[in-house]
C-alpha cells in the first residue's frame, strides 16, 4: 500500500512564498517519478511540473519560479514555489507513476491536495 500526503499549502499575497511537501509513504522499492499537478475551481487538472531519476520538467507558467526537489533518504518531494500570483490559486496534488510525463494518467498514485490560496 502507498500514500502520498501533501503539506505545507496556505493563505499568502501575492508575491509570497510557499514550500509544498509531498511525503512517500509505502514499502515499494522501485524508482518512481514524481509529480505535481494543480486544480483550479471550475478549471481542469494541469501538469505543474515532474522530477524523474534526472532532470525535472516544468509547465511554461511556472518556470522560473517553482522548483522540484527530492530527498531520496526521508522519501519525500518538494516544491517551492516563488513570486506567487494569483493564477497559482488551486488544489496542488503529488503522484508519483513510472514517467515523468506532463499527463495525469501517467501516474499511478496520488495524495488528496493541500490548498494554495494567493489573494492580493
Amino acid at each position: 500500500q502507498v500514500q502520498l500526503e501533501e503539506s505545507g499549502g496556505g493563505m499568502v499575497q501575492v508575491g509570497d512564498s510557499l514550500r509544498l511537501s509531498c511525503a512517500f509513504r509505502g514499502r515499494i522499492f522501485a524508482s518512481y517519478s514524481m509529480a505535481w499537478f494543480r486544480q483550479a475551481p471550475g478549471k481542469e487538472r494541469e501538469f505543474v511540473g515532474a522530477a524523474g531519476r534526472g532532470d525535472t520538467r516544468y509547465a511554461d507558467s511556472v518556470k522560473g519560479r517553482f522548483t522540484i526537489s527530492r530527498d531520496s533518504g526521508k522519501s519525500s518531494m518538494y516544491l517551492q514555489m516563488d513570486s506567487l500570483k494569483s493564477e497559482d490559486t488551486a488544489v496542488y496534488y503529488c503522484a508519483a507513476g513510472l514517467i515523468p510525463a506532463a499527463s495525469a494518467r501517467n501516474y499511478m498514485y496520488w495524495g488528496q491536495g493541500t490548498q494554495v490560496t494567493v489573494s492580493s
